[in-house]
């Protein structure tokens, strides 16, 4: 646990540059606070103490403003960034180097039995406000962009964005190499979709404005 512990601080001062201290991820993170008390209700939830694990996970939800239920399975390395409204179901798994920002919702989409929340692979980053919904799985080193919808699997090294959420990036290595176990932060710099259509079709409109020019042209000349 003391382990753990460290690993989970040394995190936190690897992705946030605003951590002065290690009293002051102790106290005053509670991403971190969220993490801790998942673990041990997790450990109380495989173990049966069903009803025990629920209470510490809503204990948990009041006093940090995240909600972990203590059956999702979490891996080493997970950050939590401020983390105001963060929702991880039951049968949510999320791999090693996972970032998470505030609003993002790790969810089902229906009153189904068994696997229903999304398995994240490594090194993924979840950007504010993003929702993954169904029992879908998003491949290592992907980034999820702010207020996307993601309803559908999405493979390794790429980005999405949109609602419902669209791959605008494949294997373009916009995230940091997994051997050198770093994480790609720039959730600000993912392109954006939309702007590009609308560039696409201003383009084209230039293109036919220039060949009607160039037709009425043809036409003056005769």
């Amino acid at each position: 646990m003391f382990s753990r512990l460290q690993k989970d601080i040394k995190v936190i001062f690897e992705r946030d540059p605003a951590a002065k201290s290690v009293w002051e991820v102790i106290f005053c993170y509670p991403g971190f606070h969220a993490i801790f008390f998942h673990r041990i209700a997790h450990r109380l939830y495989k173990n049966k103490w069903v009803f025990l694990a629920r209470v510490i996970s809503q204990l948990n939800r009041f006093l940090t403003g995240i909600e972990i239920h203590p059956g999702a399975r979490i891996g080493e390395g997970l950050f939590i960034d401020h983390g105001t409204g963060v929702v991880i179901g039951e049968t949510a798994e999320i791999g090693d180097n996972v970032t998470i920002y505030q609003g993002v919702t790790l969810g089902g989409t229906g009153k189904e039995k068994g696997k229903r929340h999304p398995t994240i692979g490594n090194n993924v980053m979840i950007s504010a406000g993003a929702k993954v919904l169904g029992s879908i799985e998003i491949g290592d080193n992907a980034k999820i962009g702010a207020g996307s919808v993601v309803i559908k699997d999405v493979p390794e090294n790429c980005t999405v964005v949109g609602i419902p959420g669209k791959v605008v990036v494949l294997n373009g290595r916009h995230v940091s190499d997994a051997s050198l176990n770093e994480v790609d932060l720039h959730h600000n710099k993912l392109p954006d979709p939309v702007a590009e259509s609308l560039l696409c079709l201003q383009k084209k409109i230039e293109k036919l404005e220039d060949r009607i020019l160039e037709l009425e042209a043809r036409k003056n000349g005769n």
